[in-house]
């Protein structure tokens, strides 16, 4: 139970390491968020490990690792909660959503941008009911990483107030009441 270090240089250097971190994925873009390839998993996991020291310092006590434990994800807390009631602090944090393909072409910058292969996007369309970039009004990538498609309006599905008004109009031109 024995402190190497003291408990506020373990709150600076977990205060750093968080920052630095938060700054260099925010740097690396979206994509590292949502979409996820083996690549990433192993910088992910190996990163970690690489900046353990740098929070713990040469203390590896139980009390020592439960403070910067403490220290993560109290600060993890603040910031979020920061994010959420600033907009500004937001943006600043998480970035804004890219658009990668507007009325059913490619913005070939905006993928290599955000570090996507567009056969990835593609496969994105593909699970939101889109066959191809001729098939959608927009993608946009959020800044969490996820990607959202919108359909062109003539292919989306109809939902049951389109059918409803759709009844009302023939019911009106049948002179039913």
């Amino acid at each position: 139970m024995h402190l190497d270090i003291s408990v506020w240089e373990k709150a600076i250097r977990t205060v750093g390491v968080y920052l630095a971190i938060a700054v260099l994925l925010r740097l690396a873009g979206k994509r590292d968020l949502a979409q996820l390839n083996a690549f990433d998993l192993v910088v992910i996991l190996l990163l970690s490990n690489v900046v353990q020291n740098a929070i713990i310092g040469p203390d590896n006590t139980l009390l020592g690792g439960v403070i910067g434990a403490v220290m993560l994800v109290g600060l993890n807390a603040v910031i979020v909660r920061l994010a959420r009631r600033n907009d500004r602090v937001a943006t600043l944090l998480e970035g804004t959503p890219t658009t990668l393909a507007r009325d059913g072409r490619w913005d070939y910058a905006a993928l290599r941008r955000e570090g996507l292969r567009q056969a990835d996007v593609q496969a994105a369309l593909r699970r939101q009911n889109a066959n191809s970039v001729d098939e959608v009004e927009t993608i946009v990538i959020e800044p969490g990483g996820t990607i959202v498609t919108t359909l062109r309006e003539d292919l989306q599905s109809a939902t049951r107030g389109d059918i409803a008004r759709l009844e009302a109009k023939l019911d009106a031109l049948l002179g039913r009441t």
